[in-house]
């Protein structure tokens, strides 16, 4: 069984020499792909340094900045049984990375997420409004979408090759992990959890994540991705917001025409048209949309199994 490690990197020319060490020992056979996203540092020399006593480390490069552009070459270049995803900047621990990568190989988990939410997390985490962004996105994506995952955003995954091959990836940036997260629950993967030790960046190390700016993007793609796998309710809430303001509108324009038997705001009665005709349009649209989404989810798991069978066959 062939197992890949990959480690996205920018500009992590303070760990990545370590985080290279320390999974090329937790997993001896792996092949180790170390993806080189514009970095301006040393990052790249430091990897080509290690090659020379490592034939299975591979320096490669991606000129699209973003995390989600250099996930989508990763999973498009690479061949193996097993996807063990992680970042390069030491906060995630090697000791985890056996028993993740057992849990696919083993067929019992499509993708296993290294959750530090219930371990390290909040107490090895300096930056609040990152601990604040985590457990809404995480309620959120709960909530939407009928799920019970404690960390969305984790970048320390395993995957199995079907969910890598079969997996479309539209995010650019830091957003990708929740765009995986709700690829999984939509499609039914069978997800594992385990919980993993966490450690805040080293001395010297930042973080390219911004708050604000990389928060705002996860939102907006939990927003969209809300509307792409789950039409009939997205649409159907702006549906039941004009039902309820076209209520408001006409019924006491109906009592007044019940006791007199004339219409005397015929300007209100003709607003409340105007949304009674949104409503349906929009409930119209949820509906429609929601027998799209269907019908490429029957698509998805034909293309699936005829994957397998392929598979299977090599």
């Amino acid at each position: 069984m062939q197992v890949a490690v990959l480690i996205p990197c920018y500009n992590e020319e303070k760990t990545i020499k370590k985080v290279v060490l320390d999974y090329r020992k937790a997993l001896p056979d792996a092949d180790i792909y170390v993806y080189d996203n514009n970095s301006t540092d040393k990052t790249a020399q430091i990897v080509n340094d290690l090659k020379l006593n490592d034939d299975k480390l591979f320096l490669k490069h991606e000129y699209r900045q973003g995390k989600g552009n250099v996930i989508r070459s990763m999973f498009r270049d690479i061949d193996a049984d097993c996807y063990l995803m992680i970042d390069g900047d030491d906060t995630y621990s090697a000791d985890n990375a056996p028993e993740m990568v057992s849990y696919v190989l083993s067929n019992q988990a499509d993708m296993v997420v290294g959750d530090r939410l219930s371990s390290t997390y909040f107490t090895e985490n300096k930056r609040p409004f990152h601990n604040f962004g985590n457990v809404l996105v995480r309620n959120l994506i709960n909530f939407i979408f009928k799920s019970n995952i404690n960390d969305i955003m984790t970048g320390y995954r395993a995957f199995s090759k079907s969910f890598v091959k079969g997996f479309p990836v539209l995010s650019k940036g830091f957003e990708i992990e929740t765009e995986m997260t709700i690829h999984a629950v939509d499609k039914n993967f069978l997800v594992k959890e385990i919980p993993i030790s966490y450690k805040d960046r080293p001395d010297g190390s930042e973080s390219k994540l911004n708050t604000y700016s990389d928060g705002f993007k996860v939102l907006k793609t939990i927003f969209k991705l809300f509307k792409d796998y789950r039409p009939l309710a997205f649409f159907g809430i702006f549906s039941l917001l004009f039902l309820i303001a076209t209520l408001i509108l006409l019924i006491p324009v109906m009592i007044d025409y019940s006791k007199t038997g004339l219409v005397a705001r015929f300007p209100t009665l003709i607003v409340s048209g105007v949304f009674g005709i949104f409503s349906l349009l929009l409930l119209s649209v949820g509906i429609l949309l929601d027998v799209e989404v269907k019908k490429h989810k029957q698509l998805y798991e034909i293309l699936m199994n005829m994957q397998h069978k392929i598979d299977n066959i090599r």
